[in-house]
């Protein structure tokens, strides 16, 4: 009995010993940062590393679009006065030249007018000579200077009635040739020619032969597409920054590999309160018409250069659903920080905010780093 006593105290003391010692060898292993790893070897032959790079970025802007005729060089051809039409002399898609005749109207109103301009081109040739009969009997002595006033004042009169119905006429739609040759042949025509205002391409053609059309009704539409507009409609969110000299890029869905550039030449100063857009175009030069009115487009408008921190989107670690990069503590060392991330440029994108100056990050297999570590971390190592 008395041996056995000094012999549990002894074992009692020992086993508090060695619990003593494997205590902080568990606190210490469970005290490990699971954001941390210490590359291999072999690891480290697979990294890239270094400090973000500066370089000039340019972020663009990129919308759905479409080819619209230039409004500036749109003609809309109206009846000048009503009629019955007569004569079609165009169809749509067909191209005009300025002056040519693309249709024709009987109207009576058009004879009325011109019956009552040669009335008073007739009046007009009277007064004319009673003025010069007058002069001569003023000089003869049988009349007195009042005479040659009245008759003066009568000529001024008619030729003031028929430069009124002329223009008259010319506003009707008639030439001066066509205003000519009803004087020369003192006959009426209630036939009126609609000639083309600009050389362009037929857009609309709104009538058919026998149709009455009334005065200002528009017949047709005619578009000069030597230059068109490539509009388009950008959500007013994105809107800010634009502005007309803006670098624009652009591709036609019809045109595959074709690529378009150019500048803003207009930005709206307004929102539409229907679509909540703001309208911008540029100006595109299409002297073989191969851009036609409505014809679909992807818009891409570029800002100005920037000079920004960018990181290869190689250096970048999705975590948790945020952004993060490997920081080098030292030589074989590496820590996962959570990082802001901006847009993308050409496989680099802008490191916003969490890593300062001088810090070196994985740029180049931190995919394969993050495996190692989430591995190590799941093992308890």
């Amino acid at each position: 009995m008395k041996l056995l006593l000094p012999l549990a105290i002894f074992a009692i003391l020992c086993g508090c010993k060695a619990s003593g010692t494997a205590a902080p060898a568990v606190a210490a292993k469970a005290a490990r940062d699971p954001m941390t790893i210490e590359a291999q070897p072999h690891l480290q032959r697979m990294l890239k590393i270094g400090e973000p790079a500066t370089k000039s970025v340019r972020g663009s802007l990129r919308v759905a679009g479409r080819v619209e005729a230039d409004e500036t060089r749109i003609a809309r051809i109206s009846a000048p006065l009503s009629g019955r039409i007569t004569e079609l002399e165009v169809s749509e898609g067909q191209i005009v030249r300025r002056g040519q005749v693309i249709a024709a109207i009987r109207s009576t109103e058009l004879a009325d007018t011109q019956f009552t301009y040669l009335k008073a081109f007739s009046q007009r040739q009277l007064a004319e000579r009673a003025v010069a009969r007058a002069k001569q009997l003023l000089g003869a002595g049988v009349i007195g200077e009042a005479e040659l006033q009245r008759r003066e004042a009568e000529f001024t009169q008619s030729t003031a009635e028929v430069n009124s119905i002329h223009d008259q006429l010319r506003v009707l739609g008639m030439t001066e040739e066509e205003i000519s040759e009803i004087e020369k042949t003192r006959r009426v025509n209630s036939n009126m020619k609609i000639h083309a205002t600009i050389d362009g391409i037929v857009m609309e053609k709104i009538f058919t032969i026998g149709q009455m059309a009334q005065s200002s009704e528009t017949m047709f539409v005619l578009a000069d597409l030597s230059t068109v507009w490539l509009v388009a409609d950008v959500p007013e969110q994105a809107a800010s920054g634009l502005e007309p000299g803006k670098t624009v890029e652009a591709e036609i869905a019809s045109m595959p590999g074709h690529t378009i550039q150019g500048k803003l030449s207009f930005v709206s100063a307004i929102v539409s309160p229907a679509t909540r857009t703001v309208r911008a175009r540029m100006n595109l030069p299409n002297p073989h018409r191969r851009y036609k009115p409505s014809m679909l487009a992807t818009i891409t408008v570029q800002d100005s250069a920037e000079r920004e921190r960018v990181v290869p989107v190689t250096a970048i670690v999705r975590e948790n659903n945020q952004d993060h990069v490997f920081i080098q503590t030292a030589a074989n060392s590496f820590a996962l920080r959570r990082v802001t991330i901006g847009a993308e440029f050409g496989g680099d994108r802008v490191l916003e905010d969490g890593v300062r100056p001088g810090e070196h990050v994985v740029l180049d297999g931190a995919f394969h780093l993050n495996n190692q570590r989430r591995l190590l971390a799941v093992q308890g190592q």
